[in-house]
């Protein structure tokens, strides 16, 4: 367990927060940090046709070691950060043999990472914690999910009497950004299929993600001096709050499960004279999701109507849509997943993810990648955790699946 440990360590207390305003790729040059770590190690276990291109990209071969035609599958993690919360000097805790109370993270900002608010600490009493220190985030995501691929790698050539096919692994930049697929070569990637392991709760095996679109919303005002601004001025803040108004109140992240989708407001910079406002759009149901994008339209056309052609700009991208499309007709990838976890005593749970994954894009590149957890917890801030013991498991399910499928 320590050799895990250290490795995953050794993974997130380096920096590799991403960035939605470059336009490079990777996004940031402190990416390429982890990166070049990774291509070391890979060579150094013994693996073949590792390569990283120009845009850090990675990818590597373990060979087969049986006779017969095995299908080539490959695991796929991503190695930055979100932009939503830093990143930068992350000062990982170890707390063995928790005993399910709460965890002071930070003494100095009384930072407390108490089961009375995330109950899932519950599952893990007994276990050996990694938390943060309350001040940054810890990098779980997805950085459990590199350290398992790696042990998982490692202990496959260490015991070659287990006996596997080939199997391909990819580490990507900038998923946090929705570009983490955007450049990931599936042709020279040459697998039948492959999985993400990007999710988390142990157990969790996810074919089904959200639709995603994002919405940047220009409102343009006019500026006069206040006593001498009636009939005058346009206050872009108040028009870009009727905007915000309009929005159905109770379809938000914190007050939507499962299947329900939502409109997420995560920033508004304003003056008098122009507001922008960004929104993202997520639904599992493509007819929904349209709906969604339409009701934008509609706010924005109906804003323009009361204050004058031009005063709200909208503009909709699609960034990802649901894998589910492209999984059901090859499910019998979910069906190995879901066999190797029950192998190891692990109940499968078989839900929607309510994101996305590099896995949605490969799908509909090509490469069907269901999504298994990582084992973290709380990601993209500073109550992020994930058990040691589940970090183990999901090593545990890669190499089963390896099994199962040169089995077949």
């Amino acid at each position: 367990m320590q050799h895990i440990i250290d490795r995953f360590i050794s993974y997130v207390t380096i920096d590799t927060e991403s960035d939605p305003n470059s336009d490079t790729c990777p996004s940031t040059e402190k990416q390429w940090d982890l990166a070049n770590k990774l291509v070391d190690e890979l060579k150094a276990m013994g693996m073949e046709d590792v390569t990283i291109d120009e845009h850090a990209y990675i990818m590597a071969t373990l060979p087969s070691n049986v006779e017969h035609d095995v299908p080539t599958i490959g695991f796929v993690s991503h190695f930055d950060t979100t932009p939503d919360f830093t990143g930068a000097n992350v000062k990982p805790q170890i707390v063995p043999n928790y005993d399910g109370k709460d965890i002071l993270l930070n003494k100095k900002e009384n930072i407390v990472l108490s089961p009375n608010y995330f109950e899932d600490l519950l599952l893990y009493k007994g276990q050996t914690l990694i938390t943060t220190d309350g001040t940054t985030l810890l990098g779980a995501d997805d950085k459990a999910g590199i350290t398992e691929i790696m042990c998982a790698m490692e202990h496959l050539i260490n015991n070659p009497e287990i006996k596997h096919g080939k199997i391909r692994v990819g580490f990507t930049p900038d998923e946090e950004i929705g570009r983490g697929a955007h450049k990931f070569d599936v042709k020279k990637f040459a697998a039948d299929w492959a999985y993400t392991m990007d999710g988390s709760q142990v157990g969790e095996l996810e074919y089904e993600n959200f639709n995603a679109a994002g919405a940047k919303i220009k409102v343009n005002g006019k500026i006069v001096h206040p006593g001498y601004a009636k009939g005058k001025m346009i206050n872009s803040m108040l028009i870009a709050n009727e905007f915000i108004t309009a929005l159905p109140e109770q379809e938000v992240p914190e007050k939507t499960s499962g299947y329900e989708g939502f409109f997420h407001l995560y920033a508004v910079e304003g003056k008098v004279e122009e507001t922008n406002v960004e929104l993202i759009i997520r639904d599992h149901d493509m007819d929904k999701f349209q709906q969604r994008k339409v009701l934008l339209e509609k706010i924005t056309a109906d804003l323009n109507q009361k204050h004058g052609a031009g005063t709200v700009e909208i503009e909709i991208k699609d960034q990802y849509f649901n894998m589910k499309e492209k999984v059901v007709p090859v499910m019998h990838i979910v069906d190995v997943a879901e066999e190797a976890m029950k192998n190891l005593g692990i109940t499968p749970l078989i839900k929607p993810i309510r994101g996305g994954t590099d896995g949605s894009q490969l799908s509909y590149m090509g490469l069907p990648c269901p999504n298994i957890f990582a084992g973290g917890h709380n990601f993209h801030g500073r109550y992020e955790y994930v058990p040691v013991e589940s970090i183990k498991k999901a090593i545990d399910v890669i190499v089963e699946i390896a099994q199962l499928t040169a089995r077949k």
